[in-house]
């Protein structure tokens, strides 16, 4: 398995021909105040596969704050991967849509992918003031 894909950004999607589209890639909001509601984001996700590896994988993506408490509920699923003999590999894409992130501090996030119940991945998120932006532009 090789993880090819694996973005936090502004939008995803996945197209009738299953052509993933990832737009606004980023790792840090920046906030005027704590708690914030941040309006949408996704996360991307394409994965490859072996031969070896065809059948079910169950995926699962938890998206937790410093301490490990979960910001939302861990979305888990099963993919199923076949292909034909033929053929080396095959990919599978995902897509997380969240909406109205509640985020309670500035400080680093991280969201966590487990393929198979072994870590695959993790991406960090970090919300920070405003104000930290504008000084580093002076």
């Amino acid at each position: 398995m090789n993880l090819e894909v694996f973005s936090l950004c502004d939008i995803a999607a996945i197209d009738k021909a299953g052509k993933l589209s990832v737009i606004g890639a980023f790792d840090t909001i920046w906030a005027d105040t704590v708690p914030i509601s941040y309006p949408q984001c996704a996360v991307a996700l394409r994965i490859r596969f072996e031969g070896l590896e065809r059948g079910e994988h169950k995926v699962v993506v938890n998206f937790v704050d410093i301490d490990g408490h979960h910001i939302v509920q861990p979305a888990s699923g099963t993919i199923s991967i076949n292909f034909p003999d033929d053929q080396r590999s095959a990919s599978a894409n995902l897509v997380l849509n969240l909406q109205m992130l509640k985020l309670g501090s500035y400080g680093e996030y991280s969201i966590d992918l487990l393929i198979d119940e072994q870590n695959a991945g993790s991406l960090p998120l970090f919300v920070k003031p405003i104000a930290q932006l504008q000084k580093a532009k002076e």
